[in-house]
């Protein structure tokens, strides 16, 4: 691909809250850019990216799905996301790797609490996007509603781009507001809209949302200004430059609508990721570090350049084993070469390049910057990791995860499963890294934890549909951690002398706690070679795997800085064994004097109801030491309830809501924070009953 080319490669997300419309909008672009030639359904279980049985059984996006389509001369890389909390991990790894996203809201509901969550995931990793108001038919869709509330709940600039014809049911178009011209689907699959005149009823709010358009973007750019406050017309070309700016920048964000079920408005919505997003090219050099020199450095999208790829996700795949997903920022990857993996400093060689059609694949020998495929069976390449030119290496910074906050145990069911589940076991986690596998060192059982009651039930059915492994399943426990509350000065000495050479450590710890949220920091404050400088990292060592293991049940102790103050060695006894010893005696004594608590993770729930439930459901939340923060009424006459309740209270939730509400509640809950445990319970769990 030559360079020039790059200007027309545009790799977006289809990002939103669970059941907004996401996969329902990537069928249709599929359907329209002549990818697919018939519409996939979810409801059916068509849906060309969700493929997984799991997916097709319950109706949601589990595992994000690559695929690539033309438009416009356009080459766009696709990945379909998941809404469902549990699976967040799928739309952060996808978000770092992306240039652009298409944000889908209700139309009904507006802005929800997974659009909140990947908004913000959006906003870190500094990716630009447009919005698609979805479900336009429905009883209760607002377009102008829908822009308030991104612009209310997520601190955005949205700017209508477009104005519907009709609403509910008598939706059947849109206006475009930079061309003035309005498109009309008149036949059932919508692959023939007309381009009409705007109708008469809809041109005094065409002229006055064009006003608003172009006032906003005044403030961006002077030319527009210029025109503008000449009174001259402002050709559709300088609207298109200027939107295209400014999305690019995060300035504004594009608001269009439609409803991709009825087959309106995606045509619109394709010019507008061809017109909107950035390519390749616009958006700034990926940063990395010079692993020899630890400068920073950059690399530009060029495929003539070094290369430098980020491997974003790894996949078991039935038909070709292993999988490696990666994006390549400069340079080019090419099928038969070696290169280097610098985050483990190991040379990797690339076997077959494949491009994804979600589960389908087509062999290709090379993917040149700004574009995304797929490696089969990399040996030592993990999610994450960088590869490079072993001539010009450079670590792109990696994907942070979020911790798991639930945990099941789990064992073969004969000695036969037992092989299978641990080549399972470690299968699943290298695929997913908000799964996680450990051996809990008291009762010698196999710990599985993952984000939430769904993500562990679909790995584990996955486990046995794809690994062929039988196995026995414990019941759901929280995810606890351990904190201290107030801090300690404690000494540790480890002394033995046998025969020969003996081990010699002392250490003496400051141990204080830190705010929530801030993980484990340590501090080295020897002076005067009291403890040799090689010592140190001993030390750390032994330190963090004390509070591995907390002092009150064994749960993880969080937020703790430890400051080395002193200490002494031993000219031939000390080592760094005798030091991680002593320092992890000091972290365990010390932890112990220091006010230890117990902290649970609470969870943001979101429970929709109708009016009638809402004292029953109200109730029920407060017995499950729920804080209610508000609650807000819809335009379709449902309460929305907004809460904050302990995970441990939520476990079996869904077939209560459905009791109280007779079937016709629905509730999305994400973590939130992690909160000290009030005494009752704590003793509850520290005796095992909770």
């Amino acid at each position: 691909m030559r360079r020039e080319n790059l200007q027309r490669i545009r790799n977006i997300g289809i990002i939103a809250h669970i059941d907004a419309g996401k996969t329902t909008t990537t069928e249709r672009i599929l359907f329209y850019t002549g990818k697919t030639y018939r519409l996939g359904s979810v409801d059916e279980g068509t849906a060309v990216t969700d493929y997984m049985p799991q997916e097709k059984e319950r109706g949601i996006t589990i595992t994000a799905a690559a695929i690539s389509c033309e438009w416009r001369d356009h080459f766009i890389n696709i990945i379909d996301t998941p809404g469902h909390i549990d699976f967040t991990a799928e739309v952060q790894r996808s978000l770092r790797v992306l240039d652009g996203g298409v944000v889908v809201f209700d139309a009904v509901a507006g802005v929800e609490p997974q659009s909140e969550t990947v908004w913000r995931q959006a906003d870190r990793y500094g990716v630009p996007r447009i919005c698609f108001a979805n479900k336009m038919d429905r009883v209760g869709a607002s377009y102008w509603r829908t822009i308030e509330s991104i612009r209310e709940r997520l601190g955005a600039k949205p700017v209508a781009v477009q104005v519907p014809i009709g609403e509910e049911a008598a939706f059947r178009g849109v206006v475009d507001l930079v061309t003035l011209k309005a498109w009309v689907f008149t036949d059932e699959l919508g692959a023939r809209p007309e381009l009409v005149e705007v109708p008469p009823e809809l041109r005094e709010l065409v002229e006055d949302k064009r006003e608003e358009l172009i006032t906003t973007l005044a403030d961006y750019d002077d030319e527009i200004m210029m025109l503008y406050l000449e009174g001259e017309e402002i050709p559709p070309e300088t609207i298109k430059r200027v939107l295209r700016k400014t999305t690019i920048n995060g300035d504004l964000v594009p608001v269009l609508c439609g409803t991709a079920l009825r087959n309106k408005g995606i045509q619109p919505l394709l010019d507008a990721i061809v017109d909107y997003l950035p390519s390749p090219v616009d958006i700034p050099p990926v940063v990395g570090v010079n692993p020899n020199t630890g400068q920073e450095e950059t690399r530009k999208a060029d495929p003539e350049g070094p290369l430098a790829a980020l491997v974003f996700k790894i996949v078991s795949d039935p038909y070709v084993g292993r999988l490696a997903y990666v994006r390549v920022y400069s340079g080019r990857l090419q099928a038969g070469k070696a290169v280097l993996n610098s985050t483990r400093n190991r040379k990797e060689r690339i076997g077959r390049l494949l491009r994804m059609h979600a589960d389908k694949r087509e062999d290709i020998k090379e993917i040149a910057a700004g574009d995304i495929g797929a490696i089969v069976g990399p040996k030592q390449t993990f999610t994450g990791e960088t590869l490079c030119d072993p001539d010009h290496p450079i670590v792109l910074e990696s994907i942070e995860f979020p911790e798991p906050v639930i945990s099941v145990a789990i064992e073969p069911k004969s000695k036969a499963d037992q092989d299978k589940l641990a080549l399972a076991l470690q299968r699943l986690a290298e695929e997913d890294p908000t799964f996680k596998v450990r051996v809990d060192e008291q009762t010698g059982q196999t710990i599985i934890s993952g984000m939430g009651e769904l993500h562990l039930e679909v790995l584990i059915d996955r486990m046995m549909r794809e690994f062929k492994v039988q196995a026995k399943v414990g019941r759901p426990q929280v995810a606890y951690k351990e904190t201290i509350t107030r801090p300690v000065r404690e000494e540790g000495r480890f002394v033995r002398q046998t025969g020969g050479r003996g081990q010699y450590g002392h250490v003496i710890l400051e141990l204080e706690p830190l705010p929530p949220g801030s993980g484990f920091v340590f501090e080295n404050k020897i002076v005067g070679g009291v403890i040799p400088k090689e010592f140190i990292p001993a030390v750390e060592a032994g330190i963090r795997e004390a509070l591995d293991a907390g002092v009150l049940a064994g749960y993880p102790l969080v937020d703790v800085k430890a400051t080395l103050v002193d200490g002494s060695y031993h000219e031939v006894d000390s080592s760094d064994m005798a030091f991680k010893i002593a320092a992890s005696i000091a972290t365990r004594e010390g932890a112990k004097k220091a006010g230890p608590v117990l902290l649970e993770p609470i969870m943001r729930v979101e429970v929709t109801v109708p009016e009638q439930y809402l004292g029953d459901v109200i109730g029920d939340l407060n017995a499950r030491r729920g804080q209610i923060e508000n609650i807000e009424q819809r335009p379709d006459g449902t309460q929305v309830i907004r809460a904050l309740v302990p995970l441990a209270e939520m476990f079996g939730y869904a077939t209560r809501l459905r009791s109280l509400t007779q079937g016709r509640g629905t509730f999305t809950m994400e973590f939130d924070h992690y909160e000290k445990v009030n005494e009752e319970v704590a003793q509850k769990v520290l005796t095992g009953i909770a």
